[in-house]
This record gives structure tokens, sequence and C-alpha cells, in this order.
């Protein structure tokens, strides 16, 4: 029993911890969707300028795309 108990609290740890992530995150997309600033500071992080007409592109294809865990899945090729 001494075992079990803290194998279980780590299992319930990680999933809790999951969706709480996957939450968070799917927020942070939403909040960049409609914030040109928070998705032009993301793209300079990853090392790219945008430019305001690859601005609008990026955030058009944001907006297009279903947020994960909604819609079609991805087909495997």
């Amino acid at each position: 029993m001494d075992i079990v108990i803290p194998i279980i609290t780590l299992i319930v740890g990680l999933v809790g911890g999951f969706f709480i992530g996957v939450f968070y995150l799917r927020k942070q997309l939403e909040k960049m969707q409609s914030n040109p600033d928070m998705l032009q500071k993301m793209a300079k992080q990853m090392g790219y300028n945008l430019n305001g007409k690859q601005m609008q592109r990026a955030q058009q294809m944001m907006k297009n795309q279903p947020a994960p865990g909604k819609g079609q899945a991805r087909k495997r090729k």
C-alpha cells in the first residue's frame, strides 16, 4: 500500500497536468489569433520577421485551422 498510493498520485498528477497544459495552450492560441502583436512576438522568437502581408496570411491560417482536438482527425500517410 505504501508503494501503490504514490504511483496512483503520480499518474493522476501527470494526467491532470497534461489536460491543464492543453487547456492553457488552446487559450493562448485563441488569444494569438486576435492579437497581431502576440503573433509577431512569437514569430520573432522563432527567428522570423513577418511583414504586413505575411502577418495577415498567418492570422488567416490560424483562423481557418480547427482547434486541436476539434474537427477532423489527421489522416496518416
